[in-house]
């Protein structure tokens, strides 16, 4: 180590928390690097990497040091021993839950806002943010259909949007007793959470059943409200999948927009994950109706390639949601800066908060709306040959047809009888040996009761050599499982 380099390292604490010029650009650049190269090396690497409690305890378990060490050995442990540990969602083998691939652009942005250090709360707090997370809204506002008095807000993920869409349908009708909502048993544990949050008891909570391929049954809904309003209760909303997180099932959301405007009752669509289809040609007609909603969630963190956290809500009526957020604060009363001047605190659950628009904006400006149509378009492509490989195969069984990008199947040796206990075992011996034995992360859900291996296909770095030898390895272990 030079004299410089001593210099540098003795005073890096000897100003308090502050750090000088060329020491936050080394540090800077020296995080960049392992960043790079860790995306740059991604496809040698397992798509999964996961480590036991107590393994890690050893590692990270001590008191807060009293005295600072070099920021540079912090961020290579950081890089070492913590970030690492984790499914590596942006691995081009990462077909589990809902992975992702952000841009870089989109990680840049993250940087920069939180180096500007920019409260995304009020306009008079961050006008410019504020000004551009508009811009962004609107730009789904046209993707998704909406109207020009639609409106919303850029959220932490779906969950939170859900229940702000919860709470603006409660306050819609007035905050009514014995309040019910209704929704299809393949819907995301997170609408359940927002129910419960706002109020709802969970017996007041109508999981309905799903059809064959996992799409609300509009009957049983019709049934359930009926019922409800002759017993007393009070329906406040509905909510629909517009790409269910098991299957990617889209419910019926012309007939439920239907019955919900001739009912009275809130529309709510869960579009976390397959809202930005609507960007393509195929994903528009595959959610034709879902502008008739009276409000919509969806993440740019999943299908839209951005970093996490980028969930959003869009209302029909963006008056319905600031008559549900607004409240006045005697410290805030400087934040008024009169028409047209919005502050985002108010159409929210959220007073701080980050500028979340900022990556999206970035990504979008870089690489223009083609490339984004393109890669959630190569998305749909490659379940639609999954599903095709998946039906030529003598040892799988597709157990639901692929939607949008999401491909369900399961080891079923078509020169066996295997029960339905022992396919699940072999199943689940099967996706013991993908996380362990291969470079390929899948994870698994319920079809009515059967157990499912699950693809979802939404990196824009994955190739259909990843896809094919995933379903190779599957092939290969259910053979070798079911021997």
């Amino acid at each position: 180590m030079g004299q410089s380099e001593r210099k540098r390292e003795a005073g890096e604490h000897s100003n308090g928390l502050q750090m000088a010029p060329e020491q936050m650009l080394d540090l800077a650049r020296k995080a960049a690097e392992l960043v790079v190269e860790r995306i740059d090396g991604l496809p040698k690497e397992n798509a999964w990497e996961g480590e036991f409690r107590r393994e890690l305890e050893n590692w990270l378990v001590e008191e807060p040091p009293e005295a600072g060490r070099p920021a540079a050995e912090v961020i290579e442990q950081a890089a070492r021993d913590v970030l690492p540990i984790a499914t590596r969602l942006d691995h081009p083998r990462c077909f589990g839950f809902v992975p992702t691939a952000p841009t870089w652009p989109g990680v840049l942005a993250d940087f920069m806002a939180a180096g500007y250090n920019a409260n995304a709360c009020t306009w008079l707090v961050a006008s410019g943010p504020s000004q551009l997370e508009l811009v962004v809204i609107d730009w789904l506002r046209r993707w998704l259909g909406y109207p020009e008095s639609a409106g919303g807000l850029l959220t932490s993920g779906g969950s939170a949007a859900s229940l702000d869409a919860f709470v603006a349908a409660r306050e819609a009708v007035g905050h009514p007793e014995r309040m019910t909502v209704y929704m299809s048993d393949q819907s995301h544990s997170a609408q359940v959470r927002a129910a419960k949050i706002i109020g709802v008891r969970p017996e007041c909570i109508r999981l309905l059943p799903s059809d064959e391929h996992s799409r609300l049954d509009m009957e049983a809904l019709a049934r359930a409200v009926a019922d409800d309003r002759a017993a007393g209760f009070n329906p406040i909303a509905v909510c629909a999948n517009a790409g269910a997180g098991s299957t990617g099932a889209i419910d019926p959301i012309g007939a439920m927009a239907d019955y919900c405007e001739a009912e009275g009752i809130w529309l709510h669509i869960d579009a976390a994950y397959g809202g930005f289809a609507v960007v393509t040609e195929r994903g528009k007609k595959l959610l034709h109706g879902i502008e008739r909603a009276d409000s919509i969630g969806l993440d740019a963190h999943k299908w839209f390639f951005q970093p996490y956290e980028a969930g959003c809500l869009l209302v029909k009526d963006l008056s319905t949601l600031e008559h549900a957020f607004g409240v006045r604060h005697d410290m805030l009363q400087d934040t008024i800066w009169g028409a047209n001047h919005p502050n985002f605190s108010d159409r929210g659950l959220q007073l701080s908060r980050s500028v979340r628009a900022l990556k999206i904006w970035m990504s979008v400006q870089t690489f223009g709306m083609a490339a984004f149509r393109q890669a959630v378009s190569k998305g749909m492509e490659l379940a639609d040959r999954a599903e095709e490989y998946v039906q030529a195969s003598q040892t799988l069984e597709m157990l639901t047809p692929a939607s949008l990008s999401i491909v369900c199947f399961r080891v079923n040796p078509a020169d066996t009888d295997l029960d339905e206990k022992s396919l699940d075992e072999i199943n689940k011996t099967v996706l013991a040996r993908v996380f362990w034995d291969t470079h390929s992360f899948v994870s698994s859900t319920l079809l009515h009761g059967q157990f499912s291996l699950r693809m979802c296909i939404v990196n824009h770095t994955t190739t259909w050599d990843d896809v094919r030898k995933t379903l190779e390895a599957i092939e290969r272990f259910g053979r070798e499982a079911s021997a």
